[in-house]
């Protein structure tokens, strides 16, 4: 066993606000401003919230080797009660977890450890609360060598996590920008590893909770999980680096960096989906006369939509709601599928926005 790291709390006793790091911030906060005035243009925010949150819950999910396809993932969201793909599931219960957070920031404006334990607890992953059993190790998946031993004893655990919930919620601890100070909450909550399971998936809800909460966005949009996968030595490195070293300054450039790149991605792929949204609707007002704004919502909420589901957002029959939607499939609006005996109609330019790098 690699011997125990002896993690302090927060704040961290040196200078956070580098040259390198400033000048690294202004583009992270350009680019998050950028997010967050482009988002408020998509009339209905849920539907940012709802696609979006099921492609970090698939990303966020890979990262600790719960690997499944968008297809099986989108199904999942229509057929819960008919599909058997425990990893589908397990990643539908990511983003529930992380729209449960939202709304529990919404409310209190806070992000409390209660908060964290609801959002671990949603996740399914172990609802055992703070760890109260030595042994825990995180170990290189390739060489099966022990990297880091977090912080065995649960009183010290409870410590630790206790002033974390402080220095989240208390600026007067640190005065430091929230950006900078986001990169500190989750290198702490990642070195204090409270949870027999899901502290990764945890640890990253909490990294857009936290944005939210000092409201650099308003709704939670922009999500690490897509950069850190493509940039995966690196994020554990850098993470060890601030143990072994203390070495803050590359960590926090490496969160930074990821910021300006996520944050450009999912302008992106918000300006598509605005975009695709108003192509859809000239021609559907055009050319139909059932054109509303509840079905644009409803083809633009999910990239899957079935039958049942427009039935309840249009308060239309069975036979009306399947009219309306094998009529928009003959016309090229959407593609007619089939699982079972029920047929499902996939909104392609919303799947193609959703799981394509968008180019920059």
């Amino acid at each position: 066993m690699k011997p125990s790291f002896h993690l302090e709390i927060l704040p961290p006793p040196v200078n956070l606000e580098t040259v390198p790091i400033l000048k690294k911030l202004g583009m992270a906060h350009r680019y998050l401003a950028e997010l967050k005035g482009i988002s408020g243009t998509i009339p209905n925010q849920a539907i940012l919230i709802n696609s979006l949150s099921l492609q970090e819950a698939k990303d966020s999910s890979a990262i600790e080797n719960i690997i499944t396809t968008h297809d099986e993932l989108f199904q999942e969201e229509l057929f819960a009660d008919i599909t058997s793909n425990p990893e589908a599931k397990e990643v539908r219960r990511y983003a529930i977890a992380l729209k449960k957070g939202f709304e529990l920031v919404q409310k209190s404006k806070l992000l409390t450890n209660q908060h964290i334990l609801e959002i671990q607890d949603t996740l399914g992953a172990s609802r055992a609360g703070f760890r109260k059993l030595p042994g825990t190790e995180l170990k290189n998946l390739e060489t099966g060598r022990t990297v880091y031993v977090p912080p065995q004893n649960h009183d010290d655990i409870v410590r630790l996590m206790t002033n974390l919930e402080r220095f989240i919620n208390d600026d007067a601890l640190l005065a430091i920008d929230p950006i900078i100070k986001m990169a500190v909450i989750h290198y702490q909550f990642e070195s204090i590893h409270p949870f027999y399971d899901g502290n990764g998936r945890t640890g990253r809800i909490i990294n857009i909770l936290y944005l939210v909460q000092k409201e650099l966005l308003n709704i939670p949009v922009l999500y690490l999980s897509r950069y850190i996968i493509q940039n995966k030595n690196k994020y554990y490195q850098y993470l060890q680096n601030v143990r072994d070293k203390g070495d803050w300054e590359s960590w926090i450039l490496y969160m930074l960096e990821g910021i300006e790149q996520t944050a450009r991605q999912t302008i992106a792929i918000v300006q598509g989906i605005g975009k695709a949204m108003l192509d859809y609707k000239h021609r559907i007002r055009d050319n139909y006369k059932f054109y509303s704004q509840d079905l644009l919502n409803n083809l633009f909420s999910h990239p899957y939509t079935k039958i049942d589901f427009l039935r309840r957002d249009l308060r239309v029959s069975r036979l009306t709601a399947t009219k309306y939607l094998d009529i928009l499939a003959k016309d090229g609006f959407l593609r007619k599928k089939k699982m079972g005996r029920s047929n499902y109609y996939i909104n392609t330019v919303l799947f193609n926005l959703l799981t394509k790098t968008p180019k920059t």
